[in-house]
C-alpha cells in the first residue's frame, strides 16, 4: 500500500509540475536546477520534520507551545464574554440540526475568532522586536544559497511561513518597485501559497476541536505546511514566469517597523487583528448564505426539473443528498483529488473541499472538513492529513483582489503589472499547494 501511495505521490508532482510546464511563458528558460533544488529542499524538509524522531520532537514542542498562545486566548475572551465561554461547545449546531457535529464545534464568534486578535498582536509585537525578522533571514539565507534566487523575492517567500500575504512584502517594500516580473509573480505566489500565523490558530482549533494533544499534532502538519510550502512557492513561480534579467542576490530587511513602541505595536496588531477576524466572521456568514441560495436554485431547479437530486443520493450513496454547488465542486475537483493521492472512496469529498477553498476560501473549506469529519462523512485520517496540506494557502479568487490592492499600494508604479498576473498567481499559489500535498500523501 505504502508503494502505491510513493506512485501516486510521484505522479501527481510530475503531472503538477507538468501543468505549470503547460502555462509557462518561457518554457525554454525554465531553471531545471531550481525545480530540482526546491523539490529536494521540500522533501528534505518534510521528511525531517515528520519522521526524523528528535527533529519531529522539537516540532511538537513548537505545536505545544503554539496551543499553549490559544489558551491564554481564551483567558482574554472569558474577561470579555464571561459566562459564554462556558456554553457547551457547539450549542449553536445543536439548535439548528442536532447532529453529531454539534458535540464537536466551538462557537465561533466566541471561541475561534479571537484567536486571530491575539495572534495578529503577538506577530506584531515580535515584529517590532526584531525577533521575527531574524527567523525569516535564516529560512531566506538556507532558499537563496540553494536555489540561487534574488534577496528580495527569497525573503518575501521567507516571511510567508509566518507572516500573511500583504505584511510579508512590508519586510521588501523598497524593492517592490524595481522588481521583475518574475520576482513580482513569486512575492504574489507566496502569499496565495501560505496562510498567516493568526488564521493558523483557527485551523488548529477547527482540526484539533478540544483535544490538547490533537490540536498539537495538527498544529505541527500546519507549521511543516508552511514551511515546505516557501520553496515550493518558488519552484512552480519560476516554472509560469522564468526569471531571464540580471537580479539582485543581496539579502536586506526594510527597516520599518510598525509602532512607535512597543505598546504602539501591540494596539495597531490588535486592531488588524479585529479587522481581520471581524472580515473572517463577515466573509463566512455570507459565502454561507451564497452557498445556501445557490443550493436552494440548483436543487429547486434542475435537481427537482430532471430529477437530479433523486438520481446524485442514489449515485452518491447519500452522500450527497440533492444537486447544490459541493456536488459540483466535487465532481471537478476530485481528478485532482486522487493525484494528490487521496483514496477512491473520499475523491468527492476532497474535490467539493478543493472547490469550495478556490472559488470561496480556506476558511470555509477548514470549516467544512470540520463539519465532515464530525459528522462522518470524512473521517479517513489520511484523507484529511492530505488535504490539510492542500487547503492551507490563501490561494483563491478574492485573494487576487486583496493582493493587487495591498502590494499596489505598496509600489503604485506595479499595480497594473500586478493585476495582469493575478490570474497567474491563482494558478502558482494552488499548484504549490497541491506539490505539498502530494509529499504529505507519499509520507503517510
Amino acid at each position: 500500500m505504502e508503494f502505491t501511495h510513493l506512485l501516486r505521490g510521484l505522479l501527481g508532482i510530475v503531472s503538477i509540475l507538468g501543468i505549470a510546464w503547460l502555462f509557462s511563458t518561457n518554457r525554454r528558460a525554465i531553471p531545471w536546477r531550481v525545480v530540482a533544488v526546491g523539490m529536494g529542499l521540500q522533501f528534505f524538509a518534510a521528511v525531517l520534520i515528520l519522521k526524523v524522531p528528535f527533529v519531529r520532537s522539537g516540532f511538537d514542542a513548537v505545536g505545544t507551545f503554539f496551543v499553549q498562545l490559544l489558551s491564554f486566548t481564551d483567558e482574554g475572551s472569558r474577561l470579555v464574554f464571561g459566562w459564554l465561554m462556558g456554553v457547551p461547545q457547539g450549542a449553536v449546531f445543536a439548535a439548528q440540526d442536532g447532529r453529531s457535529f454539534a458535540t464537536h464545534a466551538p462557537i465561533f464568534a466566541i471561541s475561534i475568532l479571537p484567536s486571530i486578535i491575539f495572534f495578529s498582536a503577538l506577530t506584531t509585537l515580535l515584529y517590532r522586536l526584531g525577533l521575527l525578522q531574524v527567523v525569516v533571514k535564516a529560512f531566506a539565507w538556507v532558499m537563496s544559497k540553494t536555489l540561487r534566487l534574488s534577496g528580495p523575492e527569497t525573503l518575501s517567500t521567507s516571511a510567508n511561513i509566518f507572516l500573511g500575504q500583504t505584511e510579508a512584502p512590508l519586510l521588501i517594500k523598497p524593492y517592490l518597485e524595481k522588481m521583475t516580473r518574475s520576482e513580482l509573480l513569486a512575492v504574489m505566489v507566496g502569499g496565495m501559497a501560505t496562510i498567516a500565523g493568526g488564521v493558523m490558530a483557527v485551523y488548529v482549533v477547527l482540526l484539533g476541536g478540544d483535544d490538547q494533544a490533537e490540536r498539537v499534532r495538527w498544529a505541527t502538519h500546519l507549521l511543516t505546511a508552511s514551511i515546505i510550502a516557501a520553496p515550493a512557492t518558488l519552484v512552480i513561480s519560476k516554472m509560469l514566469l522564468p526569471q531571464t534579467e540580471p537580479v539582485d542576490q543581496a539579502m536586506h530587511l526594510s527597516k520599518e517597523r510598525p509602532g512607535e513602541n512597543l505598546i504602539d505595536a501591540i494596539c495597531l496588531g490588535t486592531t488588524d487583528g479585529l479587522k481581520l477576524a471581524v472580515n473572517v466572521g463577515g466573509m463566512l456568514i455570507v459565502f454561507t448564505a451564497l452557498v445556501a441560495m445557490c443550493n436552494w436554485c440548483l436543487s429547486s431547479g434542475p435537481g427537482d426539473w430532471l430529477g437530479l437530486n433523486a438520481l446524485i443520493k442514489d449515485w452518491t450513496g447519500g452522500q450527497f443528498d440533492s444537486f447544490s454547488l459541493q456536488f459540483v465542486f466535487g465532481m471537478v475537483g476530485a481528478p485532482i483529488a486522487w493525484l494528490l493521492g487521496v483514496d477512491s472512496g473520499n475523491l468527492l469529498a476532497a474535490g467539493r473541499l478543493l472547490g469550495e477553498k478556490t472559488v470561496l476560501n480556506e476558511f470555509y473549506a477548514y470549516f467544512s472538513m470540520a463539519k465532515m469529519q464530525a459528522s462522518g462523512q470524512l473521517v479517513d485520517e489520511r484523507t484529511r492529513i492530505i488535504m490539510t496540506y492542500a487547503l492551507c494557502g490563501f490561494s483563491n479568487i478574492v485573494s487576487i483582489g486583496i493582493q493587487v490592492g495591498g502590494l499596489g499600494a505598496m509600489a503604485p508604479g506595479k499595480r497594473a503589472e500586478l493585476a495582469r498576473l493575478g490570474w497567474r498567481a491563482l494558478l502558482g499559489g494552488s499548484l504549490a499547494c497541491f506539490l505539498i500535498a502530494c509529499i504529505a500523501g507519499m509520507l503517510f
